[in-house]
């Protein structure tokens, strides 16, 4: 098999090909690559059956060569990376050698790579380890101060958000009102969505907290909240629609 070893360190390098050349007759070293647009060059001009390829290189991520490259060869990663690239690999059916390379693992590999009939599916491997949109972690709980004391206030028991005279505060279904130091545009950003919705510049209300609701001139709606409020609760015409198809979710 015609081998390239991809690898920009060159004691590992040298150690991998010392291995191969002792072990494995059938393997022959036709290039040797220490980047990402070496590799990718010399698969451009050059043609190969088994590719050695360490994750990271001189000038980045090797698996920026899949994306520059046709690559057409079996693929060996050598890696120090956790399970979950590890595990990415394996479901490809990609093997991988984690460093030092030695002599057991390195049998394994150039095994699977004489029995593999088809080349590396190199799209379904950058497909597995395409990175993922981590999911928000929405806040759970607010620590309020009360005199000398801080009192945690889950928010699953809060009615409604508020700004009164610069004041931001919170308002739980018991009817206890709490002052709070960030803003509703902060406060606003580690809500649910799903929950929580800012109908007006001064108002965020829960969606448990809202009982009926009124059209009123000018395309506004009028909530009726439970606890009531000393003010009245209007959407912004602006947020009318949004907040409708928010409520009936």
């Amino acid at each position: 098999m015609r081998t390239l070893i991809v690898e920009d360190e060159a004691m590992a390098r040298k150690n991998l090909s010392r291995i191969l050349e002792e072990n494995f007759p059938d393997i022959e070293i036709v290039g040797y690559c220490a980047s990402v647009m070496e590799t990718v060059t010399w698969l451009s001009q050059n043609k190969c059956d088994l590719i050695f390829m360490d994750v990271e290189l001189s000038d980045g991520n090797c698996f920026e060569i899949f994306r520059l490259a046709d690559v057409k060869a079996k693929v060996v990663m050598t890696t120090a990376y956790d399970s979950y690239a590890l595990k990415a690999f394996e479901v490809n059916s990609i093997d991988y050698i984690l460093k030092p390379v030695e002599l057991p693992a390195l049998q394994r590999a150039v095994e699977r790579a004489r029995n593999a009939n088809q080349p590396s599916d190199i799209a379904k491997v950058l497909a597995a380890l395409a990175p993922t949109s981590p999911t928000k972690q929405y806040k759970e709980r607010f620590l309020v101060r009360l005199n000398d004391r801080i009192v945690p206030v889950n928010t699953v028991d809060v009615a409604y958000f508020f700004s009164e005279n610069k004041a931001s505060y919170l308002c739980t279904y018991d009817k206890i009102r709490y002052i709070l130091n960030p803003s509703l545009d902060d406060i606003e950003a580690d809500l649910d969505p799903d929950s929580f919705f800012r109908i007006s510049r001064s108002f965020i209300v829960s969606k448990l907290c809202v009982k009926s609701v009124t059209k009123i001139i000018g395309g506004r709606l009028r909530l009726s909240c439970e606890p009531a409020t000393d003010q009245e609760i209007e959407v912004s015409r602006s947020r009318v629609d949004d907040f409708l198809v928010w409520l009936e979710k």
